[in-house]
């Protein structure tokens, strides 16, 4: 079929859940690092664990605005004049970070930090993510190749520094990322950005055995059925195609993006109802895309 709307966009789709998952497990492990107190005498050296100590307990009970108080109160008496006392500074934004629209205040304290102590990575970590927040990809791989540095083999750092560089067309680099993370852990997210690499690699093939291992390791992890889908109709597949992404409606009837390419593929195979059905599906959850789709080939046909 001629004249389709212009090309069909791909891109890495979200890590949200994963990502969440290993910053709670590396700002936990931070912590348990505390420095210890200065033993030279300080002032209200009671009062200032008592703070933290009670910040601490809030902080653990996701009550971060009034962990804030607890933790500023320990920052403002000190001054930050002993190492010791950049914990609570390190805590605070953490808990600010956890705040929304507090990811300014989040960033100021940990550049603080960093600027004291540049070569600790959960540190890195924290800004990376509040980099992601502010929708900072270049900041993030900053963060993310110092703390890389130190932990070469972390399989969550490695998967989502390989989403940022297939966001960067950095196939490549996003392509070895993916497969050492696979070599340390069996993931279906990694092995979805490594066919997502190799496709853009020219290599489709291994695209798919890629999208496959995925599927095998997780039957209801969606993106991989999107990304099958789409690559199957970037070659020209449109029945394979409809394979994967009718398999992936399976998972989530509802998801827009498989709608989307679903309608498309039925399209190009001259199934115009068909398709026209699961476009206007697609358009009204979200899907922007197929209003193209509609346009050129649904309402058209309706005024034939």
């Amino acid at each position: 079929m001629s004249n389709r709307p212009s090309g069909i966009t791909i891109k890495p789709l979200s890590i949200d859940n994963y990502q969440w998952s290993i910053a709670n497990y590396f700002l936990i492990i931070f912590l348990s690092l505390g420095f210890n107190q200065a033993d030279a005498q300080r002032p209200n050296v009671s009062k200032l664990k008592q703070w933290e100590a009670q910040g601490d307990t809030l902080m653990n009970r996701e009550q971060y605005e009034e962990a804030v108080k607890f933790f500023t109160r320990v920052v403002e008496a000190t001054g930050l004049k002993e190492k010791s006392d950049y914990n609570a500074l390190y805590k605070r934004a953490i808990c600010y970070y956890y705040l929304p629209g507090k990811e300014d205040l989040a960033l100021a304290d940990v550049d603080k930090f960093i600027k004291k102590f540049p070569f600790v990575p959960p540190s890195h970590i924290l800004r990376a993510f509040i980099y992601r927040i502010k929708e900072d990809d270049i900041k993030q791989l900053e963060d993310l190749n110092i703390a890389l540095d130190y932990q070469q083999n972390n399989p969550g750092l490695l998967i989502w520094r390989a989403g940022l560089l297939l966001n960067a067309k950095e196939y490549q680099k996003a392509k070895s990322d993916a497969e050492k993370a696979i070599f340390f852990q069996d993931n279906p997210e990694a092995e979805t950005y490594l066919a997502f690499a190799h496709f853009n690699l020219n290599q489709p093939d291994s695209a798919l055995l890629a999208i496959n291992k995925a599927i095998e390791l997780d039957y209801s992890y969606i993106p991989a059925y999107i990304y099958a889908g789409s690559f199957c109709l970037q070659e020209n597949e449109f029945d394979l195609a409809l394979k994967y992404l009718n398999l992936g409606l399976r998972v989530d009837p509802d998801n827009a993006s498989a709608l989307y390419y679903k309608g498309v593929a039925l399209v190009e195979l001259n199934r115009i109802d068909e398709g026209c059905r699961c476009l206007n599906k697609a358009f009204y959850l979200g899907h922007d895309d197929a209003g193209d789709y509609l346009v050129q080939y649904c309402y058209a046909a309706e005024e034939n």
